[in-house]
């Protein structure tokens, strides 16, 4: 349901809250592509991505990395997968119609419309309401239970 790209950059910002729980710090792209096992090159345009998009600060130089730009309890999934996936889960037929949409008149949208509606409503929600502080905080309280 989502690309890679995009649970890699959930991972990436969890992993940064993580380390900034106690105290702020600029975390390393090496750091963060070595502890979650991600190839550097690929995770380096989706940090720069959210960082152009404003839920990262990145910071260039031998003392550079990645800080949250806002506090985690701010930042939702919602606002991780509109950056690097879009919408479009949430708005496009479910099989692929070009003609299915919410907006469309019942005779033009697919079988399975009226189904997926409330459970794309569902999630849609669920990913708003979701923050990256509650994440970090069940896997910290998790005792390592819970791997990124």
């Amino acid at each position: 349901m989502l690309s890679n790209s995009c649970k890699y950059g959930i991972r990436s910002i969890i992993y940064i809250a993580l380390n900034n729980l106690v105290e702020e710090r600029k975390i390393g792209i090496k750091e963060i592509s070595q502890e979650l096992n991600l190839p550097t090159p690929f995770l380096g345009k989706i940090l720069l991505k959210l960082a152009k998009c404003n839920l990262l600060i990145s910071t260039k130089g031998p003392h550079g990395g990645f800080l949250l730009s806002r506090p985690a309890s701010e930042i939702s999934l919602f606002d991780i997968i509109e950056v690097i996936d879009g919408t479009l889960l949430f708005e496009d037929c479910l099989i692929g119609l070009s003609t299915c949409s919410s907006r469309a008149h019942n005779d033009l949208q697919c079988p399975i419309h009226d189904k997926y509606l409330p459970i794309s409503n569902q999630l849609k929600s669920l990913f708003k309401t979701e923050t990256i502080e509650n994440l970090a905080t069940e896997i910290k309280s998790s005792g390592g239970k819970i791997g990124l």
